[in-house]
């Protein structure tokens, strides 16, 4: 019978990775399974291959259903959009391939994580990408699966010539690549995009030879339910089919790669985790590790928005939206260099009336505060309270309200203004998600409201007043600091950059869970390769890093299969049907 060696939970944007990179030794057997649907070549809907994500990334057809989180200790839950389809949040997120700064990688390094430098991990984002703009230079690859490329400022429209010259006006330089350029700067947002095609990790990873590989087997549809531990050793897991039906997978060794929210979910699930936790909720408790679930981060970030005139708008027709982003230094005390980001994007939405406005997005790099994921049931069918806790640390308030006036300034000098009260705060609200859902109601409605935005100002700001800001505008919280942070509390949401949870670091660290491998403390046969494992979030979006944390893992595991010279044992009865 079909014994596993490594069964993969979740083929998301490190599964993918490592089902395609174990798999390429014949002698290992390996099975990835994913809850959602599957996306085989010749098969991608067209809603993920979209160079515009909004359409995809607003409906509910591929994020976890029931997944909230709450930004704020005030903060009312929201649905917090995770991938739910193979390819996890590289099929549905903006496509952003930025890796992030050196001093990243260094502090990893630094705090725990050793062999995690820049040096270290350079290679790995070298192996994944093929750089379409930048093929020769020393720090890009070219043969990797992962398409990534810019469009240049000559091919920006003047939404964006007038953003950059806005920066520029306020003393930023521009710089051609925010992957190989490590200063403040504006630039042409790097991208994982191909012939305007999004490129997932399921396209790059999984393609027609990888798929054909008899050695690896692909479930779709799977929902694991909970990790088969003996004693604090993982045999296999059980997965529920769409009938129902439970399924096990026995196996050499568990690799959870569920993400930074569903892989500490599985983890206290199995009995790894505080010890006091695990007895509140009637749980044994195999493995104390109090670090599973905290350490949670994401970027504490608003969006603004400007009424564009005609002349700066963008044909429908054209998918990518966000060409323009910028690095930036807040200043506030004891902050970090580059420790902003800003990106804009010539249309807030695929409607009408989002072609009406430029949408501007602020984030903080390598935020201060700290959120948990605990488990409120031991039902796997419950999903995990998500605290982000954003702004527990002040300097992350203070940095987002240095970020709103520099912001403001930028807009005044680049031309976009006829009337300051065009450019207003815009809260990602979930009536303005549901007006983002594809829907003929949705287009006909947004038609309407984008046709009356083009009505004589006075009616115009009315409009947006009633929609956008309910009484809020720049001028009066600009005036104001309490108001101003009063906003930046009112509104702040996480960007989807989850991360942290299953954080890397020595066993001595109580607070560390897994290893610099991956492995968990304590644990045999069980290991984590995600997002979850970043000591520290980096000055990126998650997708590029993540990638590259599954290429090095993957790797080192093959140079320990190889060192050892150990073949694989078959003998574990890998997929049977039970009760």
């Amino acid at each position: 019978m079909e014994a596993f060696d490594y069964v993969i939970v979740g083929g998301g944007s490190a599964g993918c990775v490592l089902a395609h990179r174990l798999s390429a030794v014949p002698s290992l057997r390996v099975a990835l399974i994913e809850a959602g649907a599957d996306t085989p070549p010749g098969q991608v809907p067209e809603a993920i291959l979209d160079s515009y994500p909004m359409p995809v990334f607003c409906g509910d057809t591929y994020i976890w259903p029931g997944l909230k989180a709450r930004a704020t200790k005030q903060a009312a839950e929201r649905v917090y959009e995770q991938g739910r389809v193979m390819g996890g949040g590289s099929s549905i997120n903006v496509q952003s391939a930025n890796r992030g700064l050196p001093r990243d990688y260094d502090d990893w390094a630094a705090n725990g994580a050793a062999g995690w430098s820049w040096d270290d991990v350079l290679p790995y984002f070298l192996k994944l990408e093929r750089d379409v703009n930048f093929p020769d230079a020393e720090l890009h690859g070219r043969n990797g699966p992962v398409a990534i490329r810019r469009i240049m400022p000559h091919d920006w429209p003047p939404f964006c010539h007038a953003f950059a010259n806005g920066l520029r006006k306020n003393g930023l330089t521009l710089l051609e690549d925010q992957n190989a350029e490590f200063g403040d700067g504006v630039f042409p947002g790097a991208f994982s995009n191909l012939d305007d095609r999004r490129v997932t990790t399921a396209t790059a990873y999984l393609d027609a030879a990888t798929r054909k590989r008899p050695n690896l087997s692909i479930f779709a549809n799977l929902n694991v339910e909970r990790i088969l531990m003996e004693g604090v050793t993982a045999k296999g897991v059980i997965a529920i089919a769409a009938n129902g039906e439970r399924v096990r997978f026995d196996a050499r060794e568990v690799i959870v790669a569920a993400g930074a929210l569903q892989s500490p979910a599985m983890l206290l699930r199995a009995g790894i985790g505080g010890m006091a936790d695990l007895d509140a909720l009637g749980l044994r408790c195999a493995i104390d590790l109090p670090g599973v679930g905290r350490n949670l981060q994401d970027h504490p970030s608003l969006t603004f928005c400007h009424f564009l005139e005609p002349r700066f708008r963008m044909p429908l027709t054209r998918r990518r939206a966000s060409m323009t982003a910028a690095r930036f230094t807040s200043g506030v005390d004891h902050c970090d260099a580059s420790d902003m980001y800003l990106s804009s994007a010539t249309r807030a939405a695929w409607h009408a009336l989002g072609n009406r406005l430029g949408l501007f997005f602020l984030w903080c790099n390598r935020p201060y505060s700290r959120g948990r994921v605990q488990l409120v049931s031991p039902d796997a069918a419950v999903a995990p309270r998500v605290d982000l806790n954003l702004l527990d640390d002040e300097r992350d308030t203070a940095r987002l309200a240095a970020g709103i006036r520099l912001l403001a300034n930028v807009v005044e000098a680049s031309g976009l203004n006829r009337d300051p009260r065009d450019f207003f705060p815009a809260a990602f609200s979930p009536r303005v998600k549901a007006l983002s859902r594809v829907s003929k109601t949705n287009a006909f409605v947004t038609s309407l409201l984008g046709a009356m935005l083009d009505t004589p100002a006075p009616l115009r700001r009315l409009l947006i007043e009633r929609f956008f800001t309910r009484g809020k505008d720049m001028a009066s919280l600009l005036a104001d600091e309490h108001a101003l942070h009063a906003f930046i509390r009112a509104n702040v949401f996480g960007v989807w950059h989850a991360s942290g949870t299953c954080r890397m670091g020595p066993a001595s660290d109580r607070q560390a869970v897994v290893d610099t491998q991956g492995r968990v403390h304590g644990a045999q046969g069980l290991r984590v390769a995600d997002a979850s494992l970043m000591p520290r979030l980096p000055s990126a979006n998650t997708n590029i890093p993540t990638i590259m944390i599954a290429e090095k893992i993957a790797d080192t595991m093959l140079s320990t299969q190889a060192g050892s010279g150990a073949q694989a044992q078959h003998r574990y009865q890998t997929h049977s049907t039970i009760s």
